[in-house]
């Protein structure tokens, strides 16, 4: 058993540390600024300039294949990017990269949606969860109905990252009902000049997401991506990608937060000594340390296996996903009470990222799903324990 990184993964993980430490921490302070003063996030040029840094440095569509200009970079090496951008609660992307159900397009399609998307000259967002189907993606409401060359579109999508800023949505319909009684569900490239709108939805951190209504949008039958009634097969292609990359800004948050505890434990004084010095702070640095490295290899052998698509990695990325995005709840929670009330405060990242964590055990899968996968898995042996 080799657990060592090879060589290019380890230098792909030094340049983006050294990225992350040179370009984006420098700026955190702007940013907690802003929050304070009610402006949340960068000015979008500022994001783009970061974006033209790293582009320069090679850090250009890292997951996006090759005959596309990209770095093509396999599951674990992506993995370990998403760790060192944990690091940091700067909300930044790498540029070049679109979501992964594009490179579904035919040829026309990719031509007016993907590789525009890759050049950065428009913007996508992934439109599935309604305010009726979340977990349930089975149960969406939203209908597509063929009038001529045309699909009509209605219903509404809710929590739907990048949906303000979106040029056009990756969304989801019912189109009819299959012969065992089965929504059938596709997917349709939907441009906003068609007709949709969005509109905000404040959240408690600063994780921008929006509504899309589609009230009589018309989409025409070219803009259908993939088979008719296939679409939800083309959604689920995205689940394991996602949960492994949680895993991972998990970890990296989880590292940067530690690091933080171990510097004030050591300088913070109370009774005469360091607080470092008391088995109280002792004992929660310790388990936040134990808990952390079982994350990480837990979010990498997710990642090994998926990139091999070794079976049952999808079973690993929901272990991955499940147990990481508790655990850096865990530790974002004890960090703040060795910081005491300076953790509550604005000056410090701590309050923010207790903000931010907290979503992590919600999209992408909830806790409870990811537990019902997990069991069922076990119990109906789709997945059996190890020998």
């Amino acid at each position: 058993m080799d657990f060592a990184l090879s060589q290019e993964q380890r230098i792909i993980r030094d340049t983006v540390r050294r990225f992350v430490e040179e370009h984006l921490l420098p700026l955190e302070p702007e940013l907690l600024r802003r929050d304070r003063s009610g402006q949340p996030g960068l000015p979008a040029e500022t994001l783009q300039a970061l974006q033209e840094k790293a582009r320069r440095l090679g850090l250009w569509g890292i997951t996006t294949p090759q005959e596309y200009g990209g770095a093509e970079l396999g599951m674990v090496a992506t993995t370990l990017v998403h760790m060192e951008l944990g690091r940091t609660f700067l909300p930044f992307t790498f540029g070049g990269e679109a979501d992964n159900l594009l490179y579904h397009c035919n040829e026309a399609q990719k031509q007016r949606y993907l590789l525009p998307v890759l050049r950065g000259e428009r913007r996508a967002c992934f439109a599935l969860t309604e305010p009726g189907a979340g977990s349930d993606a089975r149960g969406i409401q939203m209908s597509a109905v063929k009038e001529g060359r045309e699909w009509v579109l209605n219903g509404e999508k809710i929590f739907i990252s990048r949906g303000l800023q979106a040029d056009f949505a990756i969304v989801f319909a019912v189109t009819g009902r299959s012969v065992n009684g089965h929504r059938e569900i596709t997917c349709f490239l939907a441009d906003r000049a068609s007709g949709w709108r969005s509109e905000p939805i404040q959240t408690m951190d600063d994780w921008a997401v929006a509504s899309l209504v589609f009230d009589q949008v018309r989409v025409p039958e070219e803009n259908v991506l993939g088979e008719i009634g296939r679409g939800l097969e083309l959604a689920l292609a995205w689940i394991v990608p996602g949960r492994i990359k949680i895993g991972a800004w998990s970890v990296g948050t989880a590292e940067r937060l530690l690091q933080m505890a171990l510097d004030y434990a050591k300088q913070r004084k109370a009774f005469g000594h360091p607080i470092a010095d008391y088995q109280a702070i002792q004992w929660m640095i310790a388990d936040s340390a134990v808990e952390l490295e079982a994350a990480r290899w837990l979010v990498l052998h997710a990642a090994y296996q998926a990139e091999r698509r070794q079976d049952p990695y999808r079973h690993h990325a929901s272990m991955a996903k499940l147990y990481a995005a508790n655990m850096v709840q865990r530790v974002v929670d004890r960090v703040l009470q060795i910081h005491g009330g300076m953790g509550l405060t604005k000056d410090l990242p701590i309050e923010r990222w207790y903000r931010t964590v907290r979503k992590y055990r919600i999209f992408e899968g909830t806790d409870e799903i990811l537990r019902r996968t997990l069991a069922l898995n076990l119990l109906q042996e789709r997945v059996r324990l190890p020998e």
